[in-house]
Parts: C-alpha cells; structure tokens; sequence
C-alpha cells in the first residue's frame, strides 16, 4: 500500500481563478457522485464531454462542499475538522442499519426465540474476536480457535492470547455500553485487547507520551510509512474530544448525526490518531461496536466487520488513505464502512438460515426422540459434520451460554442415550461422536 496522490482542494488558488470558478460552478449541477471517487482514480478516468480532468474534480468537490457536515470534535491534521458528504447511497445503507441491526431476526418471517438466537449468533461473536487478531497478525486457524474459546482452554502463545483478549473485550462491551465512555474506559478496554501481548507490557491502557518513540503506519511491500500519527502532546487533547464526539446527542443544535455513522467516525479517529504503542486497530473496531451497541443496535454484536475486513484488507487500508490524501474528508472511510456492514448484515442473515435449516435437518432425523432439546440438537448437528469432536462441559457451557451444570446433563444424556462415548483425561471429561452416528439417529 503506497501513499496516494494528495487531491487537489478548493483553496484560494481556486477562488483567484474567476473564469475557472465560473466555469465549475456551471459544470457542478450535471455532475454525479454516486461512486465518490478520490483523486486518484478520477483523473484516470474519463470526464464528460467537453470537460478536463481538473474542472470534473473541482466540480465534484464543490457538489461534496454542499452537502459536507463538519466535526469539530474529530480532527485530521493542522486542526483541521473531519467532514462527511451525505449521499443518497450513504443514507439508504444508514436505514439498512436501522431496519436490520435494531430489530428481529427473522427465519421465513418468524422471530426467533432468545434462546435460538444465542445458539445461532454466539459463532459469530467468536469469529470478530479471531479476525480481529488474524488482522493485526495473530496466527491461528479458525477451527482451532474456536475450538480454544469454547472450550474455555488457556492460550498456548501469543496469537491465541490475542484472540482470547478480544473476545474478553467483546463481552466486555455488553457491560461498558450501558454507560458513557470515559478515558479511563478506553485505556482499560485497550488494557484486556493486548494483556499479555506486549513486549512493553507497562504500555498497556497507556497513550504514548512525547518521551515514547512513535508509532508510524508501515507498509512492508513499498518500504514506506503510509501513515504518521498526529504528536504524542496532541494525543491526551484528541482522547478527550473523541469522548466527547462518543457521548454526544444524536439530535445537536440543528444537525442530527446517525448513530452508525458516529459509530464508524470513532472507528476511524481512535485507528488515525493511533495514540497506543500496539492494538490500535482492534481498539478502533471494538469502539464502534460499543458505539453501536449503545445506541441500541444489539445485532452489531453478532456481525463480523473484522471478517470482512480480513478477507479484502486493500480497500480497508485505501479509505484511510483516501481521507489523509483529500484532507480531511472521511467519506471515503465511511462509504467503505457502511459497505462491509452490508456485507457483514447479508453473512449474518445467510448464517441464521443455514444453521435453521441444518436444524431443521436434524430434527427431521431424530424426529421420533422428544427426549433431545434444542442444544443437543445443535451439538449432534456439528457431530454429524465434524466425527471427531470432542466435547467438554466448558466447552459446551460457552457455546450455548449456559451454566457448567446444564451443560454436564445434557453431555451425559447423550452418553446415556449411547449417541456420545465418554472418556476422562486429566481431570475432566470429554465426549465424542459414537462410530456411525448417523446411522444411530436413524434408527
């Protein structure tokens, strides 16, 4: 990833060309922005008809000027305020948001019960927390660390303390969103995502001091900083009005501010002025999801931005660069946010119905045992697909958040209904899949 070409601004060298001026301001009324490209696409592009490169850009840029929000709060560099063009895709995905992540999920129209959903979603809330880490690094497969989280096993090196933090940190932000972030909430929070992470480890829950070297953004493949940070003296200023912007109301004076679209800009802030020596990037995605969860889009919890994000990191990495080469408009970090939220929204409700169906399946197949309940419906779901689990009580415990107790009954129903074989190691037993499992379902 390589620095982009800083876009060229309506500054006063615009504003001194009166028959340039003229001729944009003509120009802006016929101008679409419905793919709001940066600079460095556009001019490789072809303009209208009749129109050069430099007067397509200026007119787009007097078009985003018209609609542009600014936010004192959250700054870029030189002082200089964050700004958000509204478009018409931007506040369709907003009403997305609202429709999907604030309500019900549904399964051919039917709500599901509270119970089934947490069935459903807790995969999901472990697969932020593994790629969360997977991004910033850690080394692991997906199997194995879920495997690790529900079985509630001790992290063997360092990656899989990593994930292991960020779930911690997960389940943290249902207790945190219930009140007003406050610094300190920020630096504990920062504290559980890099415990036992740090060759420092007096750097955790700590902004950089000017005595500190500076963390500078590094792209290996070019050999060059893509981003330096503001000053560590700036760093205890930025803090506070990032919690201010955080707490604020959605409804100020006479401009109203989406709650996602807060949710998002925190996300960027905190990954911009980049204030701790190591895990910016998983504080700044667990903020917004605290953002979100807060203004009551209890579904954000269960979708995997950082899956996305992990998937096809080049666009992630391009919209902060988009926004410091046009400084300082975060549009484009925004628009690419709302974009993995829809994609995150479609993984989810396409998970809800695979695991609906694949129960659905199931059930059909031990559809003359009443004696078996919906968890271990689920676990001889995951059975049949997966011969050589194996299962614990904690395991168990932490996949349907149940207690150690409920989860021993219903391992050892199994067992006793001869569809699980048992085996003590160590100090704790662990259940498996019966030989030919599903030819014992079927009988």
């Amino acid at each position: 990833m390589r620095s982009y070409l800083r876009a060229p601004s309506l500054d006063d060298k615009f504003w001194r060309d009166p028959e340039r001026v003229s001729r944009v301001a003509a120009l802006t009324p016929s101008i679409s922005d419905a793919q709001y490209y940066h600079w460095e696409e556009l001019r490789h592009r072809t303009p209208p008809a009749g129109v050069e490169a430099l007067d397509w850009w200026y007119a787009l840029k007097l078009k985003r000027s018209m609609s542009a929000r600014s936010y004192a709060e959250l700054q870029g560099f030189g002082g200089r305020p964050l700004t958000v063009s509204m478009i018409a895709a931007m506040d369709a995905q907003l009403a997305q948001c609202d429709r999907q992540l604030a309500g019900e999920i549904a399964h051919q129209n039917v709500p599901l019960d509270a119970q089934t959903r947490d069935r459903y979603l807790s995969s999901a809330l472990m697969e932020e927390a593994i790629h969360s880490s997977l991004f910033e690094g850690a080394v692991s497969t997906r199997e194995i660390a879920k495997d690790m989280l529900r079985e509630q096993r001790a992290p063997i090196n360092q990656y899989e303390r990593m994930i292991v933090n960020n779930h911690r940190a997960m389940l943290h932000l249902r207790e945190l969103a219930k009140q007003p972030l406050t610094v300190e909430a920020v630096l504990n929070l920062h504290a559980i995502l890099v415990d036992g992470t740090l060759k420092h480890p007096d750097q955790a829950g700590r902004i950089q001091s000017p005595s500190d070297e500076r963390i500078v953004v590094w792209d290996q493949k070019s050999q060059s900083a893509v981003h330096t940070p503001p000053a560590a003296d700036e760093l205890p200023q930025r803090l506070e009005r990032l919690i201010a912007f955080a707490n604020g109301d959605d409804i100020e004076g006479d401009r109203y501010t989406h709650p996602v679209l807060r949710s998002i800009l925190l996300h960027f802030q905190l990954a911009f002025d980049h204030p701790f020596a190591d895990g910016n990037g998983r504080t700044a995605r667990a903020l917004f999801y605290w953002s979100m969860l807060r203004h009551g889009y209890w579904l954000a919890e269960f979708i995997s931005i950082s899956r996305l994000i992990y998937q096809r990191p080049d666009p992630y990495r391009r919209s902060f660069l988009h926004v410091e080469s046009d400084p300082q408009d975060a549009t484009y970090f925004v628009q690419q946010q709302l974009e993995l939220i829809r994609g995150a929204i479609d993984e989810l409700h396409g998970y809800v119905d695979r695991k609906r169906r694949e129960l659905d399946a199931i059930r059909a197949l031990v559809r003359r045992r009443d004696d078996l309940n919906n968890r271990q419906l689920a676990l001889l779901d995951h059975a049949l697909r997966h011969p050589d689990a194996a299962y614990t009580h904690g395991s168990h415990a932490a996949s349907h958040r149940i207690s150690i107790m409920a989860a021993r009954n219903d391992l050892q129903a199994l067992v006793a209904a001869k569809l699980l074989s048992q085996q003590k190691r160590s100090k704790k037993f662990v259940y498996r899949p019966v030989p030919k499992l599903e030819v014992k379902l079927k009988r």
